[in-house]
């Protein structure tokens, strides 16, 4: 499965030590220079850079279409603007990413996506985690991933972990 990826899910997963799960339920990813970047670089004293720039199965690509780059830069930020045209350019099946403009823009342009909260689901479904709830407050609670306290309570019930 080819399968892009902006910045969120990455450092969100690593901030939790669960950037593994990415791996596992997509083999390899690919990654724009822009969030390369934004990860690694910017990001340096984080736990996510040292996890991305050494994961070998995450590659870095660069992304050919630099017009669409700029016109999508202008609602949106580098990484997301250079993950929606890579995933564009390499009709990759997937693309994580969890802002809601980046969501938007890829629904208008044929995308499927999914964000940290989809791949918990997901991670769930096909048993290599055992509760979403568990993950979902860590992102909560370390890594600082804002959900809404209904998002939040509509994805425990429905995962039927709502005690």
């Amino acid at each position: 499965m080819s399968v892009v990826s902006n910045a969120s899910p990455l450092i969100g997963l690593a901030r939790i030590g669960e950037l593994e799960l990415l791996q596992q339920l997509y083999g390899e990813l690919v990654i724009p220079e822009a969030v390369e970047h934004e990860v690694v670089v910017e990001g340096a004293e984080l736990p996510a850079a040292d996890q991305v720039g050494k994961a070998a199965w995450i590659k870095t690509q660069t992304v050919s279409n630099k017009q669409l780059v700029r016109v999508l830069q202008e609602n949106l930020g580098a990484g997301e603007a250079e993950a929606i045209a890579l995933a564009l350019e390499t009709e990759a099946e997937l693309l994580l990413l969890d802002e809601h403009r980046g969501r938007q823009t890829a629904l208008h342009l044929g995308l499927r996506y999914t964000g940290l909260i989809g791949i918990l689901i997901e991670a769930k479904s096909k048993g290599y985690i055992d509760s979403v709830k568990g993950y979902l407050n860590s992102l909560r609670d370390i890594a600082g991933f804002h959900v809404s306290e209904q998002l939040y309570m509509r994805v425990i019930q429905d995962e039927g972990e709502a005690t």
